[in-house]
Parts: C-alpha cells; sequence; structure tokens
C-alpha cells in the first residue's frame, strides 16, 4: 500500500519516527504526510495501458480501477481513429498512456510531478506512439486556438471547476472532436453549453457512478464540429 496521511498538521520527530514504525510494521510501500516521505520499502508502480508508472506522493487516481478502466474505454472509444490527440488536465496520464497506442498525444497539466511520472511511464513503455508532456497551467494558460492546430481531437478531463477558458479556445479551433470528462456536473453543463453556442454538437453523454453511496458522478462527453 502507497498511504499519504493529509490533516495532520506539523509532526515533531517522535510522531515521524512513530509513522515510519507503522509503515515497517505493516509493510507499507511507502507513507507520506502531505506529500513529504516519512518512509518508503518500495517505489509504488500503477499499470496504465503498456505502461507501469511509478506515483509521485499522494498522487490523483480515479476512485476504482473499474471506474478508471469504464472512463478510459469510453474515450479511447470516442477517440477512435484520430491520430493527433491533446489530452488536457493529463495528470499522471489515465488517458495519454493508453490513448498513445494508437495515437500521438500531446498532454498537459499543471502538476509537475505527474507530468514526469507520465513521461517516465512513457519513457519505459513499449510499442507507443510519441507522447510529448509538459507542465502548463491550463486555467490560466490555455492552449490557445493556434496551438490546437492539425489536432484530430482533444480530450480534457479538470478538477472540479471545470474548463471554462479552455473550452471557449476549443471553440475558436479547427479541432473536429471534443471528449469532456468530468466530476462535477454543474461545470460540466456550463463547459458543454460554451461547446455548444461555439459549433460543436453534442453526439452522447455517459455517466458513469464510481462513487457509491454518495450523489457525485463522473460523466464522459463527446462533441463534434
Amino acid at each position: 500500500m502507497d498511504v499519504d496521511v493529509r490533516g495532520s498538521g506539523p509532526l515533531n520527530a517522535g510522531r515521524t519516527a512513530a509513522l515510519a514504525g507503522v509503515a515497517a510494521k505493516h509493510r507499507l510501500a511507502r507513507i507520506t504526510r502531505h506529500g513529504e516521505l516519512v518512509a518508503q520499502s518500495a517505489q509504488p508502480l500503477l499499470r496504465i495501458g503498456r505502461a507501469l508508472v511509478p506515483l509521485p506522493p499522494g498522487a490523483f487516481l480515479q476512485a476504482t480501477a473499474a471506474g478508471e478502466a469504464t472512463l478510459a474505454r469510453l474515450v479511447g472509444e470516442h477517440i477512435g481513429t484520430a491520430k493527433r490527440v491533446a489530452d488536457l488536465f493529463c495528470g499522471i496520464g489515465t488517458f495519454a498512456l493508453r490513448l498513445a497506442e494508437t495515437a500521438r498525444v500531446a498532454a498537459y497539466d499543471s502538476d509537475t510531478s505527474a507530468v514526469k511520472a507520465l513521461q517516465l511511464g512513457a519513457a519505459k513503455a513499449g510499442g507507443l506512439k510519441p507522447i510529448e508532456a509538459q507542465v502548463r497551467d491550463l486555467f490560466r494558460r490555455p492552449l490557445m486556438a493556434a496551438e490546437l492546430k492539425g489536432l484530430d481531437a482533444a480530450v480534457f478531463d479538470p478538477p472540479r471547476q471545470g474548463a471554462e477558458r479552455q473550452a471557449h479556445e476549443l471553440v475558436k479551433s479547427a479541432v473536429p472532436l471534443v471528449v469532456a470528462v468530468s466530476c462535477d456536473a454543474t461545470t460540466f453543463a456550463r463547459d458543454a453549453r460554451i461547446l455548444v453556442d461555439g459549433g460543436y454538437t453534442c453526439v452522447s453523454v455517459t455517466p458513469v457512478d464510481q462513487f457509491r453511496y454518495s450523489f457525485h458522478v463522473e460523466i464522459v462527453g463527446m462533441f463534434e464540429k
């Protein structure tokens, strides 16, 4: 197991040593506090498609393996035969590493450690098309329409605040296909409205209920221009 402790407040040397003892007793691969390493016996790895990704401390993952597989399958089916794809808010490569089995991928995220993990996973995986992964804050610096030139498709999977500015740039572009993934119905609806008002047609919307006993739901939408 890979454990990241949150909300503890500062730890003194005694408590840090106690945490390390817990890690040893329970044979944890790693234990961190707010991303700061306390103890590690092995590098936690996650298989994404053909790649083994070395997880950074406290890495963002989907809530369930089945949910992640379902989202990845939907995104892949919607992308289809696209050969040049942008993965916006890519994280550790949940979609990018799978899409790269058939397409060249340009991936962007503001999390430096996540992008580095994606790069390392891609570098050691065999049989993938090129992945160009870059650190970029898409909330402050969305890809401009000119930077989207030549793409066959774009995927975005932002945090709950959505991808408002990026959606406005997408409608200015010639990207023929957009796949929008969201964990917030309100911001998904807002971003979908931007895309539709900008010339895209909403082809499908699929809910993925991976948050048991809660009202939260993942959403995957396909938009064509």
